[in-house]
């Protein structure tokens, strides 16, 4: 097997994982050890990891705003924003790599069932690409990653073409209108929602989402990403 990041073999060894023919890991030790999982005391809102279990100030001005009050029930997050994820992400997304989404498909699908299954979630939504942007890339890796989950999908999301949001300033991704707008809206009334993303950096596209979904009758979302930047 060719590790997914370095793309050096993989040395075969036997595991109760290949006994159990559950999915093998796709990097090898060195590439995937320098992937850091979010552990220890982080901000109980969007997963930012910290010294204490406090709301982090950036989610704290969130709900002091009257606007986005209660909009995004809480955010969990895997990995930390380090130069070797950021590495990994730029070649999955930019470079047109959609493979190495199967890096990530243990922990991704692990911290779901640890932190979210027990929740009383109806459906996953994949955070929408524009449809000039899917077509660009090829694929959207929120519904990669979302593909991971057992629980059933629904596509009441679209987004309107707008420039990359890597390509935008913290105040220009805050300040930003509304992206995202509503398909089936009778498919969101009194059902709670997961979001699905790769990445959290600002949470304001996660609570622009969230927000139509609250608008159309959705009981509750909350949001699973990859990364937290």
């Amino acid at each position: 097997m060719i590790c997914l990041i370095c793309n050096e073999e993989i040395a075969n060894k036997a595991s109760w994982t290949s006994l159990l023919l559950l999915p093998e890991n796709t990097a090898c030790d060195e590439c995937y050890q320098a992937l850091k999982k979010i552990t220890g005391a982080t901000c109980p809102s969007c997963s930012r990891p910290q010294e204490t279990e406090t709301r982090c100030s950036d989610c704290q001005r969130w709900e002091d705003d009257p606007m986005w009050k209660n909009i995004l029930h809480k955010n969990i997050s895997v990995f930390e924003y380090n130069d070797a994820v950021k590495e990994v992400l730029a070649t999955f997304k930019f470079r047109g790599d959609a493979a190495l989404v199967n890096v990530f498909q243990n922990d991704f699908l692990g911290v779901y069932k640890n932190q979210i299954s027990s929740q009383n979630i109806d459906y996953a939504i994949p955070i929408p690409l524009s449809k000039e942007r899917l077509y660009e890339r090829g694929f959207n890796q929120a519904k990669l990653l979302a593909d991971f989950l057992p629980i059933p999908q629904l596509d009441v999301l679209q987004r309107t073409h707008h420039e990359k949001q890597s390509k935008k300033s913290r105040l220009e991704r805050l300040t930003a209108s509304n992206v995202f707008s509503v398909t089936e809206s009778s498919k969101i009334d009194n059902r709670s929602f997961l979001l699905i993303d790769d990445i959290y950096t600002t949470g304001s596209t996660l609570r622009h989402a969230a927000k139509l979904l609250i608008q159309h009758g959705a009981t509750s979302v909350s949001s699973l990403t990859l990364i937290r930047s």
